[in-house]
């Protein structure tokens, strides 16, 4: 096989990628650990239960959101199922993208003040 001057090398991509797959898996096993051990098996948001049977389906997720941010005391930390880890990090990103990933906003834009003329009405009504 012949390498082309400005092709890559598809062995050492190749290779790359395994590396970085095996090392956030290995951050993952060890503050995912670490978490099972300090937190109940409890989602923290709907507080669904969770036994050896489904504790795949329990989540770490990261309050700061910076995965790399891992203090041993767990402080950065919550355990979430994956309904409500998908859900938090959806609403992170609408907040943090304004709504949508162009920066608009797509909601609807309140201008009606229902309270606009409430003390007018309550003084009628005396």
């Amino acid at each position: 096989m012949t390498i082309k001057k400005n092709q890559p090398d598809k062995n050492k991509l190749d290779q790359i990628v395994t590396d970085a797959r095996r090392n956030q898996e290995l951050r993952e096993q060890s503050y995912r650990g670490q978490a099972l051990k300090l937190y109940p098996w409890v989602c923290g948001r709907c507080a669904r239960e969770f036994d050896h049977k489904n504790l795949t389906e329990l989540t770490v997720h990261h309050k700061n959101h910076n995965h790399d941010d891992n203090p041993s005391d767990g402080s950065n930390w919550e355990l979430l199922c994956l309904y409500c880890h998908d859900n938090e990090h959806s609403r992170y990103e609408e907040t943090r993208f304004d709504g949508s990933a162009t920066g608009k906003s797509s909601a609807p834009v309140a201008t009606h003040n229902p309270f606009a003329d409430l003390k007018s009405l309550l003084n009628n009504k005396k």
